[in-house]
């Protein structure tokens, strides 16, 4: 039996085994992920079956970059883990059109993961009543025309909050259940994988591992997936993960690895980091190296929260333009944002930019115009500088000059 399987190490699995100072790419668990009979420089039984996992998926599916196939690796591991877990990170398998893989690697990752639960069309209902406290891996193919549409995305919003809740651990959706009709808590807690053709609603996407497939070139290949020849492989494998995995979830609830990247990605990609650190050899480095990778790579792709910083930028321009005023009319902000040819704001939602789509961009900011007094006593609405200071210092941050000294502004009012 291997030590990491053995009675006898069922004690020392409940113990933390993150090492004060294990370097990047290291074995942080060896004693989780090898035995005594592994020889020196030879990967451990977790790597091993990391890298006969990722052969696998590789074989059926060609995934659009070698980090994309690390994560999908580790994210189908993370599954059979989901106890030990604090979050549950979604897997968004996205593309511009069909046939660029997204149901044949959903195929893959059905006869892997740990339990799946497979639909193309479901209620909350019925997901509230399949997860439990070993949650099923959630599994939806053709999520596009749950949320493709505007009337789509309205009639399943109750669906886009049980998979945002379900992110992270004790967050039940409670409901009147019942002959007494009392409320009654579900669990929502459950790693999910959604298929389908264009970005997921921006909120299920800031929770996922954005796997972006494209369309296969000629000359690529991929082998035929056929359920009765391949599916008893799998099969093997997943079970392999089983008996691997699910002895060191305590070991894995120990573990707090040090992330590349903050806040909610870090949330999303732990999962999987703790996952490699338990199979250890080259897992942890290629861990991270696929986190840093993909988690920039969708840095601009939230066309919403891209156009609004874009606006933040451009109206500092317009501050700037005008000598850096206290005070700048609505009217005059919004001339100087049109005459920008290579910004959007002139065919901004086809009309261009208007007083009250203005507000609305700016509202999450908690920016709003007011009426204000300008030169010669005149009154018309406009924005203070100062509304802008602390929302600019957040979310566009002007480079320091070389010598680390400030920029200073100053000015008067724009004339009107």
């Amino acid at each position: 039996m291997d030590e990491s399987t053995s009675p006898d190490s069922s004690a020392a699995s409940s113990i933390p085994t993150w090492p004060p100072a294990a370097a990047l790419g290291q074995d942080a668990t060896a004693k989780a992920s090898t035995s005594e009979d592994d020889e020196p420089g030879q990967p451990g039984e977790g790597a091993q079956l990391l890298d006969e996992l990722q052969e696998a998926i590789a074989r059926y599916v060609i995934l659009p970059s070698s980090e994309a196939l690390t994560a999908v690796t580790l994210w189908v591991a993370a599954t059979h883990i989901q106890p030990a877990l604090q979050h549950a990170p979604r897997l968004a398998v996205v593309g511009p059109a069909k046939r660029c893989g997204k149901s044949r690697l959903l195929d893959v990752l059905t006869e892997t993961v740990r339990e799946p639960l497979i639909t193309v069309n479901t209620s909350p209902a019925v997901v509230f009543r399949a997860i439990g406290a070993d949650p099923p891996t959630l599994l939806v193919d053709e999520a596009d025309t749950i949320f493709g549409s505007i009337k789509a995305a309205e009639k399943n919003e109750e669906l886009r909050g049980l998979l945002n809740a379900g992110h992270q651990r004790n967050r039940p959706a409670l409901r009147i259940s019942g002959p007494e009709h009392k409320p009654q808590a579900f669990p929502t807690f459950a790693m999910a994988a959604l298929a389908g053709i264009g970005d997921l609603p921006d909120t299920v996407m800031d929770r996922a591992v954005v796997i972006r497939m494209q369309r296969r070139k000629p000359g690529e290949r991929v082998e035929q997936f056929r359920s009765r020849r391949d599916i008893p492989a799998l099969h093997a494998l997943r079970d392999r993960l089983t008996a691997w995995l699910r002895p060191l979830m305590d070991t894995a609830a120990d573990l707090v690895p040090p992330m590349p990247v903050q806040d909610r990605a870090a949330d999303t990609w732990e999962p999987l980091v703790v996952v490699a650190e338990l199979a250890g050899d080259s897992w942890p480095e290629r861990a991270r190296e696929a986190c840093v990778a993909m988690c920039a790579a969708e840095v601009g792709q939230d066309d919403e929260s891209n156009v609004k910083t874009r606006l933040l930028k451009d109206i500092r321009r317009v501050f700037a333009c005008y000598g850096d005023p206290d005070t700048v009319r609505t009217r005059d902000l919004l001339e100087e944002l049109l005459k920008d040819q290579e910004a959007p704001w002139a065919e901004y939602r086809n009309t261009g930019l208007t007083p009250r789509y203005l507000g609305i961009l700016l509202k999450d900011f908690g920016i709003q115009a007011a009426v204000l007094r300008f030169e010669g006593g005149r009154q018309a609405r406009g924005f203070t500088h100062a509304q802008f200071t602390d929302a600019w210092a957040r979310y566009c941050p002007e480079e320091q000059p070389p010598d680390g000294g400030e920029t200073t502004r100053h000015g008067s009012a724009v004339h009107p």
